[in-house]
């Protein structure tokens, strides 16, 4: 009898398994849609709202951002699609820990920077110096950073603004203003998480590839229509 349950149990176990159907996983276009996982699913419905972290390094396959993790929440399925939208990053722990020594000062921060398309992004900085400081000093390099950051978002999309900071320009930028106030060691932005999306569409800043073709073949055009001065003095004639 007890044999026969279990064999029930099993195939159970198996037909649950069976129903479940493989989804690939694919980051938003700003990261290029590349598939990023695959998972089982017993309905697309059940993969709404699943948070997927992924190292970026998989993404740009450059070893030097293995310490940065993305993450990417599932918002809709299409088919055996899953797609996603960026929702924040963070360092490895281990990255962390080489960056912060003992006798030294870090300076962490918190702020909810507004991006130019309306997204609403919360950054968190840290800094570090060589060594110990006072408040008043820490206080000034807050400030300075917060004010980078805030700048620099206002003036970007929230996919420049986040592609900024992986590169990192965006902590290179308060890097260089804090100096001017302090001798800081490094700056890092560990964290981000986004608290909105974006809610306002826009436009292109760059050419597309095919518009720019086009008008470079008008232009060539243009230069072989364009008559010599001889073809000029020739119609005169």
């Amino acid at each position: 009898m007890a044999k026969a349950r279990s064999r029930t149990a099993a195939r159970k176990v198996k037909d649950r398994w069976k129903a479940k159907n493989w989804y690939n996983i694919l980051a938003p276009p700003s990261f290029d849609s590349v598939t990023i996982a695959d998972t089982l699913a017993d309905s697309p419905d059940s993969l709404i709202n699943r948070v997927t972290g992924v190292s970026f390094q998989d993404i740009t396959n450059d070893f030097r951002k293995s310490h940065i993790v993305l993450n990417f929440k599932i918002h809709k399925v299409e088919e055996s699609n899953a797609h996603t939208q960026f929702v924040g990053h963070f360092l490895t722990s281990d990255y962390l820990r080489r960056m912060i020594r003992r006798r030294k000062s870090k300076i962490d921060a918190v702020y909810d920077a507004p991006t130019l398309d309306g997204a609403f992004i919360r950054v968190k900085p840290f800094a570090t110096t060589d060594k110990r400081i006072q408040n008043s000093q820490k206080k000034v390099i807050r400030e300075s950073m917060k004010k980078t950051i805030i700048e620099e978002a206002a003036k970007s999309t929230m996919y420049e603004f986040v592609k900024n900071i992986l590169d990192g320009k965006i902590g290179s930028e308060i890097y260089k203003n804090c100096k001017q106030l302090y001798p800081v060691k490094r700056i890092e932005i560990y964290k981000t998480e986004v608290v909105s999306q974006p809610t306002i569409m826009i436009a292109d800043k760059k050419p597309k590839k095919e518009e720019k073709i086009k008008e470079e073949a008008k232009e060539a055009d243009k230069k072989e229509k364009k008559p010599t001065k001889k073809e000029e003095k020739e119609t005169e004639e």
